[in-house]
This record gives structure tokens, C-alpha cells and sequence, in this order.
């Protein structure tokens, strides 16, 4: 057993763990924190794979049935990280981002595994592809000049039924209400989200919805009122494309997706028809780079007193989900995550996310004290402070450890060893 340099862990990641292995009950906790290491430094998405690279202690099997027929709840332990999130991100406003995504599959005895169409035109891929859909809703950190995206919580969309994408995404909002009614919540979805249905129920939950719709969604004017009799118009104006292009053009140099971008914007509150009339602020956008001028953009936010620019700024942090998504699947292992049910691989891939979340957070709030494992590649000169290589750092010192041992059951704390007395028991031996 490797007892030397234990020192040289911050910190943070056992108040992480300890906080976080608190939402289980106590016979389930070492258990836990053996998995949730072993997702952490496995690049694999196998409960075995996590069972080699430590020095667990029980059977293999042990594990998988702790999945099975554990009596521990994931939803109650992803509440207990989003309020470590809120104590170590204590912002009044909180954006939070929903999207989806299909994580292929061969056998259509997976759970919930049938055909999607596959939206993203990637060329190696047919138009329509087996797999299990993903809906994930993350909380976005404004990281030193980029955002990055830490998972909050996931749900598989079911096979059959009339239990849609967009009710998933209402039910992982409702599931994690009470721990937000104290922030000003923002919801960054896309296209593909901005319907009435999810609209209106995530304005019932006092959150502002911002996100991209159709270019040719009906937008009107505010009626003017006449007097007379018979009903009061509801719409006035129709905003067109000639509509449109007589507002105020204002012009923009922003970085904006990773690049610099020029940005010709134009606002205005309008009445959303798909809403029935509610107001709304809309930014028709169009953005210019090197290559040339893009396809314009049509920007919704039911928050009618932010401006176009606010409104642009806050829906370009959307975009980190999408990193979050592929480095889940192909770093971390969620896309060969096999469970034979639907609750067991809830239960499975939430703690491949914490095994996620746990060096992002180390990256984010500990800089100063994650030197020692940045060492990895001293050929790097910037030495970038990322996940996969803060992991590499870990995997020096958790691999083959019985990290089971680490958790005190009097103070229920995850802690190292006393590491003066191990070489005081090496030097008998």
C-alpha cells in the first residue's frame, strides 16, 4: 500500500466526498466512496473496471448487487451535490442548462434502447440509430473566461409512451426546485425545448427560460386600444423580416463559442404568439467571423428587461453542455455504462457523473493546491489545469489503495491515514 505523499492531495476533494457520502445511509457509504473513486480514475464506464483499479474490499459481485438492491436514493444523493454546487458557487443568479443525448446501443434489450434520428448530421452515422437518450440538466461555472458545465442531474427517456423529452425536462427541474428557491435561476435550452409546455411550467417555477427558436416564429406588436365596442385586438403588428430589419442595428466585437465574432443584433418586446400573447424580448442576431457572415438567429427570453446583449451573452453559456456531454462518454464512460434496468443505470451513471464533477471542482476552487498532481507531463510549460489530468494526478495516489479504510465511522469523515504511524508500523514489520 502506498502511504507516501497523502499530504500532497488537496484538501477540498475529502470535504467533497464526505459531504457528499453523507446522503447515503451508513452501510452504504464505503461501498460508495469506492465506487465513486473508482469512476473517478477509470476512463471506463464498467462497474469492474472500477473494481480493479482500486484495492476494494469485497467481490466484484458485491458491487453490482449494492446497485441492484441497495436502499439508497440517487436523486436524494445529486440533491446533496447540488447543495454542495450552491455552497461553493454562493451567486445569487444560477443558470442551469438542459439538452439531450444519445448514447448508441446494439441491443435492443437495453433500457429504454430504440431508433432516434440522429440530428447531428455526423457523417460516419446513419439518419436513424439505436441507443438510449439522455436528458441531462447542469449547472453552468463561469470559469476565468470559458464556462464549463457540471452535471446536476440525468434521466433516461423512456421507450414507449407519451412521456416526451420535453416532460423529462420538466421533471429534472421540478426534482431540484426546492433547492434553488432562494436564486435567481436562469434555463438555457435549444431549439429544440422551446416549447409553450416547458416554457410556461418553468415560468411557474419563477425562472427565466432563454434560448434560440425558430426564425419564422410569429412575433407581434403591442395592439393599440381604441375605443368602441367589441373585444380589444390582442396582436398588433406582425414583425416581418421588413418589420425587423427597421429596428435599431447595434454592432458588437465579442468572443463568443471560443472564437472572436462580430455580432449585428436587433430587440424588441414583442407578443409570442406560440405563448399565447405573452410578452417576451426577442434579438434577432447574425454573426460574422473570418469565413464570413452566418445564418441569422432568433434569441427569446421571457425575462422582458434584460437587453439583446444581456440576452446573447447569457445563451452563449448553453454551449459548454455540449463538452460536458462528450467527455462524459468518451473520458469517463458513459457511453459504455451497461446496466440490464432502468433504475440501476440511473443509479450507475449519476456516480460516473460525480466521478466527473469531483476534479472539475478541483480545477475550479482549488488551483493553488493542485501543483503536485499537474506533475504528470512536466514537458508542458502552461501546465492547463484540466480534469483528465488533475485525474492522472489522483491515480497516483488512489490506484490499488484501500480507499474503504479511509472512512472514519466516529467522526464520519473520508480522510487519509495517519501516515507518521503507517511508517511506524512499516519500520516493525
Amino acid at each position: 500500500m502506498n502511504t507516501k505523499g497523502y499530504g500532497n492531495i488537496p484538501s477540498e476533494l475529502f470535504y467533497y466526498i464526505t459531504f457528499l457520502a453523507r446522503a447515503l445511509p451508513l452501510r452504504s457509504i464505503k461501498t460508495f466512496i469506492e465506487l465513486l473513486i473508482g469512476s473517478l480514475l477509470t476512463q471506463s464506464g464498467f462497474v469492474t473496471s472500477a473494481w480493479w483499479i482500486l484495492d476494494m474490499g469485497n467481490q466484484w459481485s458485491s458491487y453490482h448487487k449494492w446497485l441492484e438492491e441497495g436502499h439508497w436514493s440517487y436523486l436524494k444523493l445529486m440533491r446533496r451535490w447540488t447543495q454542495l454546487y450552491l455552497q461553493l458557487f454562493p451567486d445569487k443568479k444560477v443558470y442551469l442548462a438542459i439538452d439531450d443525448s444519445i448514447v448508441l446501443r446494439h441491443s435492443s434489450s437495453a433500457p429504454e434502447s430504440k431508433i432516434h434520428h440522429q440530428h447531428g448530421s455526423k457523417t460516419n452515422l446513419s439518419q436513424f440509430v439505436r441507443g438510449q437518450c439522455w436528458v441531462a440538466l447542469a449547472a453552468v461555472v463561469d470559469r476565468t473566461g470559458h464556462n464549463t458545465a457540471l452535471p446536476l442531474l440525468f434521466r433516461l427517456a423512456p421507450e414507449t409512451g407519451n412521456h416526451s423529452k420535453l416532460k423529462t425536462a420538466r421533471l429534472l427541474v421540478r426534482a431540484l426546485l426546492q433547492q434553488f428557491k432562494d436564486r435567481a435561476v436562469t434555463v438555457l435550452v435549444d431549439s429544440w425545448y422551446m416549447r409553450a409546455s416547458f416554457i410556461q411550467a418553468t415560468q411557474g417555477y419563477n425562472m427565466t427560460v432563454i434560448g434560440q427558436i425558430r426564425i419564422d416564429t410569429a412575433l407581434y406588436k403591442r395592439p393599440r386600444q381604441k375605443k368602441g365596442r367589441g373585444r380589444p385586438r390582442k396582436y398588433g403588428t406582425k414583425y416581418t423580416k421588413a418589420e425587423i430589419k427597421r429596428l435599431k442595428l447595434n454592432k458588437e466585437q465579442l468572443k463568443l463559442y471560443g472564437r472572436n465574432q462580430k455580432v449585428n443584433y436587433r430587440t424588441a418586446v414583442a407578443k409570442a404568439r406560440f405563448l399565447d400573447g405573452q410578452l417576451v424580448r426577442f434579438v434577432w442576431c447574425e454573426f460574422e467571423d473570418d469565413k464570413g457572415k452566418k445564418r441569422p438567429r432568433l434569441l427569446l427570453s421571457t425575462d422582458t428587461e434584460l437587453t439583446g446583449l444581456e440576452v446573447i451573452l447569457a445563451y452563449e453559456k448553453r454551449w459548454c453542455i455540449e463538452p460536458m456531454f462528450n467527455q462524459l462518454k468518451n473520458a469517463w464512460g458513459m457511453k459504455q455504462a451497461w446496466q440490464q434496468k432502468r433504475q440501476v443505470l440511473h443509479r450507475w451513471v449519476h456516480i460516473i457523473a460525480l466521478g466527473y464533477v469531483l476534479p472539475q471542482l478541483l480545477a475550479i476552487k482549488c488551483p493553488d493546491t493542485i501543483e503536485d498532481l499537474l506533475a504528470n507531463a512536466p514537458w508542458q510549460r502552461n501546465k492547463p489545469k484540466t480534469a483528465g489530468r488533475i485525474r492522472l494526478g489522483l491515480l497516483k495516489y488512489f490506484s490499488h489503495v484501500r480507499v474503504r479504510d479511509w472512512w472514519d465511522i466516529k467522526s464520519q469523515k473520508f480522510q487519509p491515514p495517519d501516515t507518521d504511524k503507517l511508517r511506524q508500523f512499516e519500520d516493525l514489520l
